[in-house]
């Protein structure tokens, strides 16, 4: 940490650089290189350099621009930016084959870069499904044992958490009657996913059950680690819900999947910083038939149909308003969900593999 910080990140991308070209040359010679972007620098230049060494193709994967998701934190005109970009553009152009991830970022690849892409839709990998009710239970009360809302609000003789219980004479697993609707996301912390808007929404689902609506009390999960999340947890911290409890932990990953099949409905605040990629964690939570509601951005339409596999929303107030809605009457009646679940039970079944196949394959031939 020595000098200005543009002087300390040169330095860091110029090492990055020298160790990543070593590591890569001492590897045997692919006949491909297949690297996703972002990051992209220094690693494009990078992967082109050996590919030239290796005579191989290089493969980029268009998740993202990596100056996009820069400018969240130094405006878009920072130099910086500028530089990145023309870097993306510049090293994209020299690749042999591109994927992107939305019809359009295809569009913008080829219009802004004159980089012809492939779309490939992200898919989820067949260890996300629906979870087995007695899977389910395992998993509440393992986690019970570290985190309150998971524990049950009596305790019984019998084996229970607070959404399952374990009849101790046949054995079988159960709903609980009066059980929390279990409300899931999944976050990296970043500037790209403003929590606020979730924390509002639940203050306005709180003053509605306050109001005499027949709402279920609420548990929020929040997965993930990054570097916003003391932030968020302190605001958590300063909440006082009597309905709702939010507990923010980090799940084994075994662990993750179970807990998105086990779920009632998924939340979504990612919002592309480029306005061209999809959330994966919305591809993960319908691979699991969980209904999702996710705020609204440019090309989310072609992963989130509303009213068929969920629900889009713009603000705060109206995510409040489709909590409401979607748990009015919980776990009795649940309409909505239902018809969610139902059509994405239905909907195409085309896992990570398969896509690959049908995709790339027959791009390189």
């Amino acid at each position: 940490a020595v000098g200005p910080k543009l002087f300390q990140y040169v330095i860091k991308v110029i090492v990055q650089a020298v160790q990543l070209l070593y590591a890569m040359l001492k590897v045997d010679q692919p006949s491909y290189i297949l690297l996703q972007n972002p990051p992209g620098l220094p690693s494009i230049a990078v992967a082109w350099i050996a590919c030239l060494f290796w005579r191989s193709k290089l493969i980029i994967d268009w998740h993202n621009y990596g100056y996009t998701m820069m400018s969240l934190n130094h405006g878009k005109n920072h130099p910086l930016v500028q530089i990145v970009k023309w870097y993306e553009k510049l090293f994209g152009r020299l690749s042999d084959y591109n994927l992107c991830v939305t019809n359009a970022m295809k569009e913008d690849l080829w219009v802004n870069c004159s980089i012809k892409a492939v779309t490939l839709y992200d898919k989820p990998a067949s260890y996300f499904k629906e979870t087995p009710l007695e899977l389910q239970h395992h998993l509440y009360m393992k986690l019970a044992q570290d985190y309150e809302p998971f524990k049950p609000r009596y305790v019984l003789n019998a084996e229970r958490s607070a959404f399952t219980e374990m009849d101790e004479k046949n054995g079988h697993v159960v709903k609980t009657r009066e059980r929390p609707a279990l409300l899931i996301s999944s976050t990296s912390w970043t500037e790209d996913e403003d929590f606020s808007v979730l924390l509002k929404a639940l203050e306005d689902y709180e003053r509605y059950i306050n109001e005499g609506v027949k709402l279920p009390s609420l548990v929020c999960v929040i997965t993930g680690k990054g570097p916003l999340k003391e932030y968020y947890n302190g605001l958590i911290n300063k909440l006082h819900f009597k309905h709702i409890q939010i507990c923010t932990p980090w799940l084994e990953a075994e662990d993750y999947p179970l807990l998105l099949g086990s779920a009632d409905l998924g939340v979504c605040l990612h919002k592309s910083s480029s306005g061209l990629d999809l959330p994966m964690k919305v591809v993960d939570m319908f691979g699991c038939c969980l209904p999702v509601c996710a705020i609204y951005f440019e090309c989310l339409h072609e992963l989130v149909k509303h009213n068929e596999n969920g629900l889009i929303f713009r603000d705060s107030s109206e995510l409040a308003e489709q909590l409401k809605m979607l748990f009015l009457g919980f776990p009795t009646l649940e309409g909505k969900l239902h018809n969610f679940r139902r059509n994405l039970r239905a909907s195409n079944k085309l896992r990570w593999d398969e896509s690959w196949d049908q995709t790339v394959l027959p791009l390189l031939g």
